[in-house]
Order: C-alpha cells, then structure tokens, then sequence
C-alpha cells in the first residue's frame, strides 16, 4: 500500500537563515502545546543542531520524551527528521518516517516546505495515521508562520 505524503508550504518573510533557526532552534516556542506525547507538558521541543542527534520534548522537570532523530543537518537550507512515533504515538525506535522541511529563498523571504513521508510503513495503521498527521501538519506549519512574524526580526 501507497499512501501519499503529506506537503505543506508556507512563506515566511525571514531570510533562510532566520527561517532554518526559528523552526529548528525554537520548535518549542511555535509547538502546539496540546500535541505533546511526554506524561506532563513540554516546556520546550528540541532538535540538536547536527546529524544524529535527538528530537526529543522535555518537560518542567527535566523529563525528556523522543520523538525521533535528525537525519541531516543542512542549515540553512534542509533538514530532516526521522519521525520515531508509532500509531500511538510511542517511540518506536524500529519505526522511521520522514519529516523534510527545505528552506528555499523566495522575494525578500522564504518558502518553507515540510513533507513528510514513508508514512506506508505503519502498516494497517496507516491510513489512520496520514489522516491524522493531515490534521496536525497544517496548524504546526501556521503556528510556525505566525511566530517568524512576531519573533522573526
């Protein structure tokens, strides 16, 4: 079975180096805080700045949650993200999706598109999943829009 990955764009009026930091470096400030996986919320979602390092939530106790791990640190122009979250939404570190988000300039600006793939690789579960991250992506993605233009500058 196939299922299409899920693409979102936006363009921010950041330049992409601004953009690339912002999404990467301040994923906890743009995050909807509802869409946490941690037993208490996060106060802060981050993505260690290099190849292999962890994605992960942490919360005010210095509890930290894996979401998954970088698969290339490209600043400013891509990074990607291997998504380790089963059907559950449970780390799965057998489990690996796609999370490419590219930093492309655009005017004074950048357009910034997320994809995120493999999503056939939940099995029967999969269909359910795509349709929830078809929900998620297009909030995240504004939300991350909203904040380039109150803390971009």
């Amino acid at each position: 079975m196939s299922i299409a990955p899920i693409v979102q764009m936006v363009t921010v009026g950041v330049p992409p180096e601004r953009a690339f930091a912002l999404f990467t470096g301040s994923m906890g400030r743009w995050w909807k805080p509802t869409m946490s996986i941690g037993t208490e919320p996060f106060v802060d979602v981050v993505v260690e700045p290099r190849s292999s390092g962890r994605w992960f939530e942490r919360d005010a106790e210095g509890n930290e949650t894996d979401w998954g791990k970088v698969l290339a640190w490209e600043p400013p122009g891509r990074v990607l993200l291997g998504w380790q979250l089963d059907a559950g939404f449970k780390l799965d570190p057998n489990l690996i999706t796609e999370v490419e988000v590219t930093f492309v300039p655009e005017g004074k600006g950048t357009r910034v598109t997320l994809i995120h793939r493999d999503l056939e690789r939940y099995g029967d579960s999969a269909a359910r999943v795509a349709a929830l991250l078809s929900g998620g992506w297009p909030t995240l993605v504004e939300l991350y829009a909203e904040f380039t233009k109150r803390d971009g500058q």
